[in-house]
């Protein structure tokens, strides 16, 4: 009776333990599903995800994950973190401001051995572009109907900003792209045209209604990316070829995309006559401050929390984009490098360069994964992305859960 009673038991354990983790599964997808649209929520959803996922993970596993380059990595520039503050020379409160931009680089091993587990990495991925299409969709129509009642700052920009919005936009056409050309080399041509049409529509709200500059860099290399993966070296041509065809005729045919291009030009030379201070202007200052800071400290930096001190010191006595203060050097390596130095530098390199060889394979995981590795190691660029919130928050978990996802698809074709 008593090893009745006893197996009972473990098995409503095994089974709310089970339940558990399907939450935690699907609290994943809400998290995807809000990133395009509420900081708050997406907030409060990867507190619940947490909540769930974590009782609900092997121990082995997870050891497993923070062993690997994939998820040990990003602990370790967090370590380097919480070990820079000790040298940093702003109060503690910077610190620790400086400090929380790395927390959420300790989800990254979380996710990899929860959807190295799981079925259900590919709904969290299909759920973001889901949103994104929705998204999309009242896009265009605040575009078509302007008179619609909405918070509208920004012509054809819901939600958030339209850096944000046409990086998701674009993330979403080139996987649907990557796809589309799957189909089509199994003549499933229906789907084919559908996804292909679906993604044109996401590349038109970039190119007519709102993109950020870095946006359109970020594109050449996925299109390139995408012919490569296609067909090799002579695919890389073709989409070089097609791109510059198709982008000369957006050019010509979008008066949006022709201003955007020109204020860049216009800025780059009000920058170099020291006129006026202007988005390029400060860009390029604060690039080149933040040359000279991590050549003062190159080792291991000024410290966690100190880039706003850096800037502050420089800006005495100086006028226009010169004299400008901030908190982000608009480049993500410089942002680690003038903290942590060429060590953090080298550690956050070594991340990408580990979530790339991750993405290594064939197939639609590593498809997706390799998009966000690689849009976000291009727009870190021009931006300090992993620090920026939605941004950051969309490589953890595009990383954490395709990564799982393709750790997953490994172990199975060795058994």
């Amino acid at each position: 009776m008593t090893s009745i009673a006893t197996m009972t038991l473990f098995r409503a354990k095994a089974f709310d333990r089970k339940a558990v983790a399907q939450f935690a599964d699907w609290s994943a997808v809400a998290v995807a599903v809000s990133l395009p649209w509420s900081t708050s929520a997406t907030g409060i959803l990867i507190v619940v995800w947490l909540v769930a996922a974590l009782p609900t993970l092997d121990l082995g596993a997870l050891r497993r994950a923070l062993a690997s380059a994939a998820g040990g990595l990003p602990v370790l520039l967090w370590a380097l973190a919480a070990l820079g503050m000790l040298w940093a020379d702003v109060s503690w409160h910077e610190r620790l401001h400086g400090f929380g931009a790395f927390h959420r680089l300790l989800v990254i091993p979380v996710l990899l051995a929860e959807f190295r587990r799981s079925e259900n990495g590919m709904r969290v991925l299909f759920g973001f572009c889901a949103s994104v299409v929705v998204l999309l969709l009242l896009s265009w129509l605040l575009v078509l109907f302007p008179a619609l009642a909405w918070r509208n700052f920004e012509p054809g920009v819901p939600v958030k900003d339209y850096i944000l919005q046409g990086e998701e936009f674009l993330i979403c056409a080139v996987a649907l792209l990557g796809i589309a050309l799957d189909q089509s080399r199994e003549r499933r041509w229906r789907r084919a045209a559908a996804l292909t049409i679906l993604a044109f529509a996401f590349l038109a709200n970039i190119v007519f209604v709102a993109t950020g500059r870095t946006a359109l860099l970020v594109a050449v290399v996925l299109v390139l990316l995408l012919g490569y993966r296609h067909s090799g070296w002579k695919g890389l041509v073709a989409a070089a070829l097609v791109f510059g065809v198709l982008g000369g005729a957006a050019g010509f045919e979008s008066s949006y995309l022709r201003a955007r291009l020109a204020t860049s030009v216009s800025e780059l030379r009000a920058w170099e006559a020291r006129d006026a201070p202007s988005s390029t202007a400060l860009h390029l200052e604060f690039l080149k401050k933040s040359m000279s800071f991590v050549a003062s400290a190159p080792v291991i930096g000024h410290g966690t929390g100190s880039i706003g001190e850096q800037f502050r010191n420089a800006a005495v006595g100086q006028t226009g984009a010169a004299a400008a203060g901030s908190v982000n050097p608009h480049n993500q390596i410089f942002a680690v490098a003038i903290q942590l130095g060429l060590v953090g530098a080298a550690v956050l390199l070594a991340m990408w360069w580990a979530h790339l060889v991750l993405f290594a394979g064939g197939g639609l995981t590593a498809w997706l994964g390799l998009i966000i590795v690689t849009q976000n190691v291009v727009a870190c660029l021009f931006n300090s992305h992993l620090f920026d919130y939605t941004q950051g928050w969309l490589y953890v978990f595009g990383v954490g859960v395709a990564g799982g996802m393709a750790l997953r698809q490994r172990d199975g074709a060795k058994q």
